[in-house]
This record gives structure tokens, C-alpha cells and sequence, in this order.
């Protein structure tokens, strides 16, 4: 008869609410049909049930707990503190995969490790059918050559068998090939520069208020203002119905006035003189609507410019990072950034990688964590992974990446050479990211939380943006011109006819006329008049 935990359910012959009972002989048969012992001893059914009860859940406490020691003893050598062992399924092989605390590539979340590496772990297993076992590097470290000669972190790792796999963002270079074999890159990045945007905001200058039109935009307006002047000045002169006698009457549109009015218009200020003549109106219209429109950009851009302000970056390359001597700049310590500027051959990239390592107490870091949290916190640069620093600016909504990207790079799943897993990886990558579950992942764990801005890319509004404005304005003047000629030729038909002269004549007398200065006739009858007395 087989054991019952070490209660022997012989003494309890009749559990019929409990579910854990043993297998019964024919004496404890014989006993349900007859009263117990309990029952020659007085002791009533109510209390007979209530132990029955007791016994049944103090039975199966104590068989869950053998069973949950026993299960816990077989997991001890396979299971490790800060560990993730998961499966799917018995029988199948165990990996044993090396990664690095980075966030959103694998974070810890209680007792489980979480991220982006780690949900493209769970995928991977599933496609490829195997079990695996997560472990921390015991270093900290990506994977760099020692002093020694001997590699460091899940480079080493790997090639030290302690682990089948490295998945992290372990960037894929020439160096690390030589030892270790890697699959296809699930991500692509580059590097860039990671800076807060107050301390690398460009200062505004006293003339700031220019900014929203660029030079040549700004030199185009000054023209177009004194040629609308001189417009006026001139069809005022020429239209008899703004100016009927020359002889007689003063013009007021004068060239001044003509200027005045101009700048009335662009500050929406109405002036005097006020035009009487058709061909004048025009021309005042035509200014209107355009200084209407100009200064509506104007407006537009001036408060982009302003609301963008922390976004017009002067650290826009890496050729802008070592000019200036407001901001310190460094990268992860042994990275492969680190050793990107050392053997590149640029003459820019050189002089980063002569800084950092002249200064590389105070500005090469530890982790990527420290490097965010200095760059936010002091006047630091980081010069590091595209895709790690975005999400940094997704996170952090006073952090911005510099535009300029360069060294592209992927990041990949590092196996030892020869492994039997390096292919089959590469291709289960290469589904997931056909069928989109890759892009998927990248939106997941890089949500962000700061608000779009439309104004990202804002820069000076320059001519040929305006150059439709700039046209409506010179055939407005034309047709000015060519109203107040009408004007002036109909009169002078008129004038010819009663005259008896040629319409021509009458034409050019009164164009000599209009146009001719007054000052000097006035002069000259002020002095014949001084003569006569």
C-alpha cells in the first residue's frame, strides 16, 4: 500500500469531502459500512467532519511543498541570481545567452528580465524551437581586448563558453569577427552626438529679429519698397486725375510722401496723402496686399524661429564638436565608438579621438546610463549609438541628437565560430523582419513621450519662396504705370482736339510738364516778380 506523506489515512476511514485520499484496503472497506471508532467514543458527526477537513488540507500543504523543494533542487544548477530561465517546451535544447543591463534592450522588472532583446529572444526560441537560460555579464562590458590580449565582457564571454550566445546591442565590427561569429543585424544604427538642448542652444544675436527672412529675402523687400515709392511718385504725377494742374496746383505726392506712404503701408498704418486717381489706387492696393502677405510670413517664421529657438542646434557635425570649447564630449569606455575614431583616418575624427584620450578620466564613461545622466546634468557631449541616443531624446524631451550621422553599423547576435546557431539566427532575423515584427519591436520599446513639433527642420524663408508675392507686386506697379499713361494720353487727346495741335505734342508736353521739377519755377517767378517791383 503506498505511502501517504507520513499521515496514515487508516485512522481516517470515511474523507468523503477530500479529494486527496489513498488508496483503501478491505478492512478500511469494511469499516464505511459500519460506525468508526469515533463513533463508540461519543464523538458526534459534525466534529468527525470538521477533523476529517483539517487532516485533508494539512495533507495536500504538506505535498505541494515536497513537490515545490524537490522541483527547486533540480533547477539550482541551471538557475542563477538575476537570471531568466525560460522555455518552450521539454526536450528541446538549452541556450545559455549573455546580455547587458541597457535600457530598452534588457531591464530588469522584479524577478524577470524585460526589453527589446529580450522579446526578440522569446521570438527567436519560438521559430527555432529551443529552451534558454539569461544571464547578466559578470564585467559589465560589451567586449574589447584587455591588456592581456584576452577579451572582456560577452565577447569573451562567448568565447570562453560560458555562454552559447551574446544578444545585446553588440555592434558588429571587424575586430570582434576575427573571434566570434555573428548573425545578421536585427538593428541598424550609426553614431551621433547627444546633447542637452539648453547648453548647445544657439544664442540669439542682437539682430535677431532679422533671422526670419534670409539676406537675399531682406535685400529683394528694400528694393521692392523704394521702387513702389517711386511708383507712386511717378503715376502721381502723370494721372491728371490726381494731378489736374500742374501749372496751378502742388502735388501731393510728393517723392517723401510717396516714401511715407510706402512705410505706412508695411507697418499697416494708414497715411496721408490719400490717392484720388485710378492708377494711384492701384498701386496702393497692390502694396497693400502685399505687405499684407510678407508680414503675415514674417509672423509665421518669427514665431516658429522663436518657439524653435532650443532646437537651432550650433553643433550640427562633428567637425562643429571639436571647434567649440563650451562643451566636453566622450563616449563609452573599451566601446567600439572609442575605437572607431581611433583607427579612422579622417583628420576630424583624429582630433575627437586624441581628446578623449588625453582627458580619459573625465570623459570616457562606464555605462550608458551614466552617460545620459551626465549629459543631462552638466556640459557633456556623448558620442555614441544613433538608436540609443534617440531613445534617450524620447525620453528625455531636453535631450537632442545632432544631425550628422557617421560609421554604419548594425547590431548583431554574437555566436562562437563554427556554431551550429549562426545560420539558422541569421534567417529567423531576416523572417522577422520581413514579416515586420522587427519594425514592430523598434516601435514598441522607442514610443515616445515628448510632442511632435512640425517645426523640426524650420530654417530662413528664401526667395523663391516669395517669388510669387514679388511678382504680383511688379505687375501691379506696371499696371499703374500704364493706367496713369492712359489717363494722361486720353487727357491729352482731349487738350489736342481743342487746341488744334498734334496729339503727340500735347502728349510730351504734358509728360515734360508733370515731371518736371517746381522749385525752380518758383524761383524764377519769385524773381521776375522782385524785378517788376
Amino acid at each position: 500500500m503506498p505511502e501517504s506523506v507520513g499521515i496514515p489515512f487508516l485512522l481516517f476511514p470515511s474523507i468523503p469531502s477530500c479529494s486527496c485520499t489513498a488508496p483503501r484496503t478491505d478492512r478500511q472497506a469494511k469499516g464505511d459500512s459500519q460506525e468508526g471508532p469515533f463513533r463508540t467514543a461519543g464523538i458526534s458527526a459534525p466534529m468527525d467532519k470538521g477533523l476529517h477537513f483539517t487532516i485533508c488540507v494539512i495533507t495536500t500543504v504538506l505535498l505541494l511543498r515536497e513537490s515545490s523543494q524537490a522541483g527547486a533542487g533540480r533547477n539550482d544548477d541551471s538557475v542563477n541570481k538575476g537570471a531568466d530561465s525560460r522555455g518552450v517546451g521539454e526536450g528541446l535544447p538549452t541556450l545559455t545567452v549573455t546580455t547587458i543591463l541597457e535600457d530598452p534592450y534588457v531591464m530588469v522588472r522584479g524577478a524577470e528580465l524585460e526589453g527589446y532583446c529580450m522579446d526578440l529572444l522569446a521570438a527567436l526560441a519560438a521559430m527555432l524551437r529551443f529552451q534558454y537560460r539569461v544571464k547578466v555579464v559578470a564585467d559589465g562590458k560589451y567586449g574589447a581586448v584587455a591588456a592581456g590580449g584576452n577579451w572582456t565582457g560577452m565577447v569573451g564571454e562567448v568565447l570562453r563558453r560560458e555562454a552559447d550566445i551574446a544578444l545585446a546591442p553588440l555592434t558588429v565590427t571587424s575586430a570582434r569577427e576575427e573571434v566570434v561569429s555573428f548573425t545578421t543585424p536585427f538593428l541598424q544604427t550609426g553614431i551621433g552626438i547627444l546633447l542637452r538642448k539648453d547648453s548647445a542652444s544657439q544664442d540669439m544675436s542682437f539682430f535677431h529679429f532679422l533671422a526670419p527672412f534670409s539676406k537675399e529675402t531682406w535685400t529683394a523687400l528694400l528694393f521692392a519698397y523704394l521702387l513702389t515709392s517711386f511708383c507712386l511718385f511717378l503715376v502721381a504725377r502723370l494721372s491728371p486725375c490726381e494731378w489736374s494742374e500742374p501749372k496751378n496746383e502742388e502735388n501731393h505726392f510728393t517723392l517723401l510722401n510717396s516714401l511715407w506712404f510706402g512705410a505706412g503701408a508695411l507697418a499697416l498704418q494708414g497715411t496721408t496723402p490719400r490717392p484720388q486717381a485710378l492708377s494711384v489706387r492701384v498701386i496702393a492696393v497692390v502694396w497693400w496686399l502685399f505687405t499684407l502677405a510678407l508680414l503675415a510670413a514674417y509672423i509665421a517664421n518669427f514665431t516658429a524661429l522663436l518657439g524653435a529657438g532650443s532646437e537651432q542646434l550650433p553643433i550640427q557635425t562633428f567637425e562643429d564638436l571639436v571647434k567649440q570649447r563650451n562643451l566636453e564630449f566622450g563616449t563609452l569606455e573599451g566601446s567600439s565608438t572609442f575605437y572607431y575614431f581611433k583607427n579612422s583616418k579622417n583628420p576630424v575624427h583624429q582630433l575627437i579621438y586624441e581628446y578623449m584620450e588625453k582627458r580619459r578620466e573625465h570623459v570616457l564613461v562606464k555605462t550608458y546610463q551614466e552617460a545620459v545622466q551626465r549629459v543631462m546634468d552638466s556640459n557633456y557631449a556623448f558620442i555614441g549609438e544613433s538608436i540609443s541616443q534617440d531613445l534617450a531624446a524620447a525620453r528625455h524631451c531636453n535631450l537632442i541628437r545632432a544631425p550628422e550621422l557617421i560609421g554604419a553599423r548594425g547590431f548583431g547576435i554574437a555566436t562562437s565560430q563554427a556554431s551550429p546557431w549562426t545560420k539558422p539566427l541569421s534567417i529567423a532575423i531576416l523572417k522577422l523582419r520581413e514579416s515586420g515584427d522587427l519594425d514592430y519591436l523598434r516601435n514598441k520599446w522607442w514610443e515616445s513621450s515628448c510632442l511632435r513639433h512640425s517645426r523640426e527642420h524650420w530654417g530662413p524663408l528664401e526667395l523663391p519662396a516669395l517669388g510669387g508675392l514679388f511678382l504680383t507686386l511688379g505687375i501691379g506697379l506696371a499696371l499703374g504705370i500704364l493706367a496713369a499713361l492712359a489717363e494722361l494720353f486720353s487727357r491729352s487727346r482731349r487738350t489736342a482736339s481743342h487746341a488744334k495741335k498734334s496729339c503727340c505734342s500735347v502728349f510730351t508736353e504734358e509728360i515734360c510738364t508733370r515731371l518736371r521739377i517746381k522749385e525752380p519755377a518758383r524761383q524764377s517767378q519769385e524773381t521776375s516778380g522782385k524785378a517788376n517791383a
